[in-house]
């Protein structure tokens, strides 16, 4: 089995982006662009995958995952929301079936 090779980020960048670049260029499968990449750079095909993936995950540019870190506070603060209004509903539901019971001791008493 081959020692694993150390590739840098540049080279790991160059790799994605002239995978994107074939993928523009015209009607090819994203398998096939891996796998001509992969041949004319020399690099293991998962590895190349793995990269692609990483980067996709990661946004591709710094702005873009600048403009998901409102996005991403925006939902964790309408989640905190949704969590308090729901403990809110628990709330009134339990004080309505109390009124309730009330209401119905006092019909039921006259």
């Amino acid at each position: 089995m081959p020692a694993p090779r150390k590739y840098d980020a540049e080279s790991q960048a160059r790799a994605v982006r002239l995978y994107q670049e074939r993928l523009e260029q015209g009607n090819i499968a994203q398998t096939r662009a891996r796998q001509e990449i992969g041949e004319l750079l020399g690099i293991n095909l998962g590895t190349l995958r793995n990269w692609i993936r990483r980067e996709q995950g990661e946004g591709l540019t710094p702005a873009a995952s600048a403009s998901q870190e409102p996005a991403n506070e925006e939902v964790a603060r309408l989640r905190r929301e949704n969590a308090q209004l729901r403990r809110a509903n628990e709330i009134l539901k339990t004080a309505s079936a109390f009124f309730a019971a009330a209401e119905l001791d006092r019909k039921l008493g006259q």
